[in-house]
């Protein structure tokens, strides 16, 4: 075994690392990167960022760095990527050479089954640590970085970093730290808007809106105020901000991949290009601001401590995910619906909706939560086949569950006059304006809910998350006024819902979704469609003798409620053609949560504006 490579250490790295980025090059999706790195003789060992916060896993895109050329005083100098860590290169450094010149090109996707797309002609999202390497040995914080892009002509960007100068489309940004630069991403396009969300002189909030064309930048009234809902709520939920601004770095476009990914002063959002100019259709999907904004307090300013590492090539463990990622997920459905970007009932739907779900999903009979943090470490986010049996990142919606929940509970042992908004105050508002963050344990999370109601929080939070709990967490809504049920009436707001890549979901009656050509995408374990022999992948040609299309798929089902014939599908696997019939009479049960007279209404409480 080679030697061990060199631990972070909180020590200064000598010097100021320069950086530049060329985005010019969008025909072929590359960007170009030179750096300059003080160093004395020696070996110095160069790292590629390979655990990136938010996507926790080691996810850093190594794979597209090509064409590594290092030099010093003009001449070559080889580099040898090391033989167990292939995220690190060993150079050594000659005598009389006090900077090495590292030139690459990292590679974006150019097709989607090669990753997300980053870059198109119009527009780019830059995550720094895809574009640098730096040197091992010292906390990123301790190392220096001088950054810079040159952008196509006439292209504007945005960033929370801060801008030193701009010559023409060569822009200088103020020097900074590694972390604090791999925390500032950047969004450049040649369709931007700046939309201002301001609270206040003291709470500086926007929107950076970029889109694929300039007509996609159009905001109507409605929605603008709806967004600046969306500031004010988060800063009576949390009455703190740990930000000098924050910028929502948001690209409306079908070209360059979707995204949410948190940082401290910001997040880099993409989803549809008419999310703006078709409003009605984007209900499901619009909870990612407010989710990407909530984690400006947790998970960036507040962090489970295993979480925090020392740089971006030190592993992280997840298993407090279900607190990073589970109360943000809770709190953007609160915030979404507090600031008007959703109705109550349409909350009150998806919420039905996730329950559902984990009702027809027998993976939690034998994986517990805990064990779905480490999801993105095992997966990667990679497809599955079935993934109601294996369980996937269940810890964002049944941790969802899981805290509303524990809101309804605090509110019903207190007769409402506390909730989890005041563990909010109390857990995220210390330290108002501060940067720095603030590290947590599962005790930390116990004390402070004790603080805001006494309770035996650690044996509720432990039966939910650390042991086995085949049952569906639906306490929140019982406490909350409300109670799950199933009809044959979806909510008149899917109608206009966009299908996405998911499809049409007949989870809860035949046991599998369908995407737009009739492909397969999911089989529920044990569904009617499971035992039938139906599998994912499979391409659905004909129902019940007509040519398949969505609304003969519902029609079939629903006449199978009244008889006993079984519905009878053509499906198409690979080049066989077989013929299934599904035995299956309980019709189209679509999940609503139905108000139980003569109960306290909290979860009406919860997902009203706070005035």
């Amino acid at each position: 075994m080679p030697p061990p490579i060199a631990a972070p250490a909180d020590t200064p790295w000598p010097g100021t690392i320069s950086l530049t980025v060329n985005l010019t090059n969008t025909t072929d999706r590359v960007a170009a990167v030179h750096e300059t790195i003080p160093v004395g003789p020696g070996e110095v060992t160069l790292l590629y960022p390979e655990w990136i916060p938010g996507e926790h896993a080691p996810e850093g895109p190594i794979e597209n760095v090509a064409g590594l050329v290092v030099t010093g005083n003009g001449k070559r100098i080889a580099w040898v990527r090391d033989r167990v860590n292939m995220y690190a290169f060993h150079v050594l450094v000659p005598p009389g050479t006090s900077a090495l010149n590292v030139d690459f090109d990292y590679l974006s996707p150019t097709r989607r089954q090669n990753g997300r797309i980053e870059i198109s002609s119009s527009l780019a999202d830059l995550a720094w640590n895809t574009v640098l390497l730096y040197p091992a040995g010292h906390f990123s914080r301790d190392i220096r970085f001088a950054p810079g892009i040159v952008l196509p002509q006439g292209w504007k960007y945005a960033t929370a970093l801060e801008t030193a100068s701009q010559e023409g489309d060569t822009v200088h940004f103020r020097e900074t730290t590694l972390n604090a630069l791999v925390d500032s991403p950047l969004y450049a396009g040649a369709n931007y808007k700046r939309v201002d969300l301001s609270t206040g002189p003291d709470n500086r909030v926007y929107l950076d809106v970029f889109g694929d064309e300039p007509k996609d930048l159009d905001i109507t009234p409605d929605e603008l105020q709806v967004h600046r809902n969306l500031a004010i709520q988060a800063q009576k939920l949390f009455a703190s901000h740990h930000y000098s601004h924050y910028d929502f770095l948001f690209a409306v476009t079908d070209v360059v991949g979707g995204q949410g990914l948190e940082h401290h002063q910001s997040s880099e959002d993409a989803t549809r290009a008419n999310y703006f100019t078709d409003w009605a259709a984007g209900v499901r999907g619009r909870d990612l601001l407010a989710h990407e904004y909530t984690h400006s307090w947790n998970g960036k300013f507040r962090r489970p401590a295993d979480l925090w590492t020392p740089n971006f090539n030190v592993p992280m463990r997840d298993d407090l995910l279900w607190v990073y990622e589970g109360l943000t997920q809770y709190w953007g459905y609160v915030l979404t619906a507090r600031a008007g970007m959703r109705t109550p009932e349409q909350t009150r739907d998806l919420m039905a909706g996730i329950a559902a779900n984990f009702e027809a999903s027998p993976g939690r009979k034998w994986r517990p939560l805990v064990d779905t943090t480490n999801e993105e470490i095992l997966s990667e986010r990679r497809p599955v086949s079935w993934v109601s049996f294996q369980r996937s990142e269940d810890y964002y919606m049944e941790g969802l569950l899981i805290w509303l929940d524990a809101d309804t509970k605090i509110r019903e042992l207190t007769n409402g006059r506390k909730s989890l908004d005041d563990f909010a105050k109390l857990f995220y508002g210390i330290d108002n304006g501060s940067f720095v963050t603030h590290t947590y344990a599962f005790r930390d999370v116990v004390n402070v809910l004790n603080q805001v109601q006494p309770y035996d929080w650690t044996s509720f939070l432990r039966s939910r998350v650390y042991e086995l709990h085949p049952q569906v967490p639906e306490e929140g809504f019982t406490q909350g006024g409300y109670r799950l049920v199933y009809n044959d009436t979806p909510p008149a707001w899917q109608k206009q819902a966009a299908i996405g890549r998911y499809g049409v979901s007949f989870s809860t009656s035949i046991g599998f979704s369908v995407v737009n050509n009739g492909t397969v995408s999911s089989v529920w374990w044990a569904s009617a469609g499971f035992r039938a022999g139906v599998t994912p992948g499979m391409q659905l040609i004909a129902v019940n003798g007509q040519a398949y299309t969505e609304q003969d798929l519902r029609d079939a089902i629903l006449s199978a409620e009244k008889g006993t014939e079984p519905i009878h599908l053509v499906m198409k696997r690979g080049d066989r053609v077989v013929n299934i019939d599904v035995d299956y009479h309980g019709g189209l049960r679509y999940p609503h949560l139905e108000r139980v007279e003569g109960t306290p209404d909290r979860l009406d409480q919860i997902l009203a504006p706070v005035q």
